[in-house]
C-alpha cells in the first residue's frame, strides 16, 4: 500500500501521482487528493480516499469504480467541463493551433441511445474497469430512461438461446432495434420469437436481419430515416441536434454544400433545408437510406448521395471547388487525405465535425496551412462521463 498525492490528471481521467521519481496513474482520483493505492508498476488502485477533493462529489451509478464504462462520474460538473474543454485546448496546442476554445456544451440530453452489452456465462454488462471480466447490471444511468433497465434485461435473457455474445441496443423513434454477434447458428424462428417476445422493432443476428415489426427510424431534419443495421448513429438525440445547429450556422448561407463522411444524413437532411447538399460516405446502406428519406421529404433543395471511400479517394480540388462550403464529420481517425485536398482548393467555408480532438487538430493544421484561418472551436459533450468529446470548428478563408 502506498500513500500519494495526485498532482494531475491524465488524457484518460487517470489521477497522476509521483513516488521515487516516476509517474503513478491512478484511475477515480482527483488533483489534490491524497489517497492509498496499490502500486503495480505505472498503475495504482485506488484503495481508499484519504483527504478529498473539493471537487468530488457521488456518483450517480452504484456500480462506479468497478464499472469500466464510465471515468468521470466523480468529478464535480464544473471541473468535468474544464477537464473535456481542455482535452480540446491541449490538442490543438501540441499540433501548434493557436484558437479560442469555447466552454464545453452539454448535449448528453436523456441519456445515450445505443448501448452494446457484453453477455458472458449469464451476466451482461460491461467490462469490468481494467479487466475482461464482464460486471453483471441490473440498470445503466447512463441510458435513456426506457434503456436503463431494458437493456441489461433483453441482454440476459438471450443468453439460454445465443450463450454468450454481444448485445447491441439502439433506441430510435419507431422503437428498439437489437443487433446480436454470437457464434452459435440459430434458427430465424428462435430469434423472431425472441424479438416479439420483447416487443423490438428489429433483430439482426450476424449481421443478417432476422425479424423486422417496423423499419427503426430516426426523425433528421425533416426527414424519417430509416436506420441501416450497424450503421453509425450519433449517441444521443440531443448531440445530433446541437452538432447539426452548429454546422447549419457555421455553413451560412452557402446555396451549394459537399457533406463528406456525411452517414445516414444528420446534417445533409438539415443543410438542404436551404442549400443543395452533395453527400458522399463509404457506407452504401447508410446513403441509401439518406436518398430514401429524401424522396420523402417535400420542400428540400436538391439531394444527392454518393458512395465513395474518402480515405482513399478524397474530392479533388476539381471537384470541391464548385461548393461554397464543405463539412466533414470523419471517424476517429480523422480525415488526413481531405483536408490535403481542401487546402488545395478553393472553398471559401469548412466546418469539421470530429470525435477526435487530436486527429481534429492535426486536420486543422492543414486547412490553416493552407490558407484557413480558424474562426471557432467548440468543443459538445454526449458521452457523458468518459473521456471522448466531440469537437466543432468553422475554417473560413
Amino acid at each position: 500500500m502506498t500513500e500519494l498525492l495526485i498532482q494531475s490528471l491524465g488524457q484518460h481521467g487517470d489521477g497522476v501521482a509521483e513516488t521515487g521519481g516516476n509517474r503513478v496513474y491512478v484511475p477515480f482520483t482527483l488533483p489534490g487528493e491524497r489517497v492509498e493505492a496499490d502500486v503495480d508498476g505505472e498503475r495504482g488502485t485506488l484503495v481508499e480516499v484519504l483527504e478529498p477533493s473539493p471537487d468530488r462529489i457521488e456518483p450517480i451509478s452504484s456500480y462506479f469504480g468497478r464499472c469500466g464504462g464510465c471515468a468521470l462520474q466523480h468529478m464535480s460538473p464544473a471541473a468535468y467541463a474544464a477537464f473535456k474543454r481542455d482535452l480540446v485546448v491541449t490538442a490543438l496546442a501540441h499540433a501548434g493551433v493557436v484558437a479560442e476554445v469555447a466552454e464545453l456544451i452539454d448535449a448528453t440530453g436523456l441519456g445515450r441511445r445505443r448501448a452494446t452489452l457484453h453477455v458472458r456465462k449469464g451476466a451482461a454488462g460491461y467490462m469490468r474497469a481494467r479487466s475482461h471480466e464482464v460486471l453483471d447490471i441490473e440498470s445503466c444511468a447512463i441510458l435513456v430512461p426506457s434503456l436503463q433497465k431494458a437493456a441489461p434485461r433483453i441482454a440476459r435473457a438471450l443468453h439460454p438461446l445465443a450463450g454468450d455474445c454481444d448485445a447491441s441496443f439502439t433506441l430510435t423513434d419507431t422503437g428498439l432495434d437489437l443487433s446480436v454477434k454470437s457464434e452459435r447458428k440459430l434458427k430465424p424462428v428462435q430469434l423472431a420469437e425472441f424479438a416479439r417476445t420483447h416487443k423490438l422493432a428489429r433483430l439482426t443476428f450476424n449481421g443478417e436481419p432476422i425479424f423486422m415489426a417496423r423499419p427503426p427510424a430516426v426523425k433528421m431534419g425533416k426527414g424519417l430515416v430509416e436506420i441501416p443495421p450497424a450503421s453509425f448513429l450519433q449517441a444521443t438525440e440531443a448531440a445530433e441536434a446541437t452538432l447539426a445547429r452548429l454546422v447549419v450556422e457555421g455553413v451560412g448561407k452557402a446555396k451549394s454544400v459537399a457533406d463528406l463522411f456525411s452517414g445516414a444524413g444528420p446534417f445533409a437532411l438539415r443543410l438542404a433545408e436551404q442549400s443543395r447538399v452533395f453527400a458522399a460516405d463509404s457506407d452504401r446502406p447508410a446513403i441509401a437510406a439518406l436518398v430514401k428519406a429524401v424522396n420523402h421529404v417535400q420542400g428540400l433543395k436538391p439531394v444527392e448521395g454518393k458512395v465513395r471511400d474518402l480515405f482513399r479517394d478524397p474530392l479533388a480540388p476539381i471537384e470541391l471547388d464548385p461548393f461554397d462550403a464543405v463539412v466533414f464529420d470523419p471517424p476517429r481517425a480523422g480525415a488526413e487525405a481531405q483536408a490535403r485536398e481542401l487546402a488545395r482548393s478553393k472553398v471559401k467555408t469548412v466546418v469539421a465535425v470530429s470525435c477526435e480532438p487530436k486527429t481534429f487538430a492535426r486536420d486543422a493544421a492543414i486547412l490553416i496551412e493552407g490558407g484557413y484561418r480558424l474562426e471557432s472551436v467548440v468543443p459538445v459533450d454526449q458521452f457523458a462521463y468518459s473521456t471522448h468529446v466531440e469537437v466543432v470548428g468553422v475554417f473560413r478563408r
